[in-house]
Parts: C-alpha cells; structure tokens; sequence
C-alpha cells in the first residue's frame, strides 16, 4: 500500500512538472508580454499629450474669439487674406 501510494505521489510529481513545458517559453512569453506592455503605455502618454494639446488649440480658439468680439474688428473690412490668417491660427488679433 504505501509503496502504491509512493509511485502514485511520484507520477503525480512528474506529470505536474511535465506540464510545465520545461522549454523556457514561460521566459520568453514574459518579456513579449512586457514589450506589448511598454509600448501601450509609449502610446497611452503619447495620447495624452496629444489630448492636452488639443485642448490648449480650443483654448486659444476661445481667447482668439473673445479678442475679436471685444475689439469689435470690422470683419467686412479685412482682406479675405488677413480673414483666413485669423481662422487657421497663424495671426492672433494683439
């Protein structure tokens, strides 16, 4: 009986270690995990600082119509030159 109960211990022992693979793909697996993990989180940063930025564009579009209103531009003076260089942002009104 306990001779039984031996060989049964050891084939269990055996088959679980078996099941390990053994071949070091446990390793490899991990580090393939943790570079899929770094660069999500290079992109998750970039994205943030991307949402950052077009928030500051939204706030400066908002402060840029602030300006024209109080200033009360005369629009149908403006070239349609100096109109575009105000909507696309490369002219601020000072």
């Amino acid at each position: 009986m306990k001779t039984t109960m031996i060989a049964l211990g050891l084939g269990a022992m055996a088959l679980s270690l078996a099941a390990c693979g053994g071949k070091g793909d446990d390793k490899l697996g991990s580090q393939v995990e943790a570079a899929a993990d770094n660069r999500a989180d290079a992109l998750e940063a970039a994205a943030d600082n991307l949402e950052d930025r077009a928030e500051a564009v939204r706030e400066n579009g908002e402060r840029q119509n602030e300006a024209i209103d109080d200033a009360d531009v005369n629009a149908a003076a403006m070239s349609d030159e100096q109109k575009a260089a105000l909507v696309n942002g490369s002219s601020k009104l000072r």
